[in-house]
């Protein structure tokens, strides 16, 4: 793909340019060596701003060769009239490159601070829609906590106006066994019922539990192997040997047995 040959082509994988060793001729100065001061990547390959500099230099250097000597005093007023003049005009160019270089800078100050600015009304504008979400949060809790207060009311408002009046109801005997949190399955201590005292209705009363004839009657109902056990002794375990030496695990009986006798 075109990406591919754009990594791999032969001019990327290429170091800087060399420059050869050079011998200057005595008497002789090369146009190439006015420009020494441009290196690769610092000028090289030469832009706009470069080929001006070196057209600058060609005007200086054709100035300079037009100089008139300096051996009489109405050639050295010209001289200098004419040094002065290139120094004005020097000035006058550094000033436009100061003008130039600021308005790069102001406008990278303006394109910094807009860039800042936008940040920091995204930063606000974030900042903002989550304490407005908090707010919003409260705000439901705040009318749910209400409905259920209204709700809560209203249910109370209607069980008391059921019986403003104080009127009489006809007992309903299936709503009262069909509800299980009623008085029939549920009665309140408060409205004069002790479900305490009545203990002994719930007792279990049986013939054969609580009269002597009932007892005697069960027992000889049970077999006469239930009431006589047999309980056959266990065996003691041999815990000494033909030596005369007892185990480690006899030792414990042999102790108890010593502290029992």
């Amino acid at each position: 793909t075109l990406g591919t040959q754009t990594d791999y082509r032969d001019g990327e994988a290429q170091t800087d340019p060399y420059s050869s060793e050079y011998v200057v001729r005595g008497g002789s100065v090369p146009e190439i060596l006015t420009l020494a001061v441009l290196t690769w990547g610092r000028g090289l390959p030469a832009g706009q701003a470069e080929m001006e500099i070196i057209d600058r230099i060609r005007e200086k250097c054709t100035w300079e060769a037009a100089l008139p000597p300096m051996d009489s005093p109405s050639n050295v007023a010209k001289r200098w009239k004419m040094m002065e003049a290139m120094e004005r005009t020097e000035w006058a160019y550094r000033e436009e490159e100061i003008d130039k270089l600021q308005k790069v800078q102001l406008e990278v100050f303006k394109r910094l601070l807009q860039r800042q600015e936008e940040n920091q009304n995204e930063l606000d504008a974030k900042h903002l829609y989550n304490h407005w979400q908090n707010h919003q949060k409260a705000k439901e809790e705040k009318i749910r906590k209400i409905q259920r207060d209204c709700a809560l009311m209203l249910r109370k408002l209607i069980a008391k106006r059921k019986n403003f009046m104080g009127k009489l109801e006809r007992r309903d005997i299936i709503k009262e066994y069909n509800d299980f949190s009623s008085q029939t399955y549920a009665p309140l201590s408060r409205i004069g019922f002790f479900p305490d005292n009545n203990t002994d209705y719930y007792a279990l009363k049986n013939f054969y539990l609580n009269t002597f004839e009932g007892l005697c009657e069960l027992e000889k109902s049970v077999q006469h192997s239930v009431s006589q056990l047999r309980i056959n002794a266990p065996k003691p375990k041999c815990t000494t040997t033909k030596t005369g030496y007892i185990r480690r695990s006899g030792r414990l009986d042999a102790v108890l047995e010593q502290v029992h006798q």
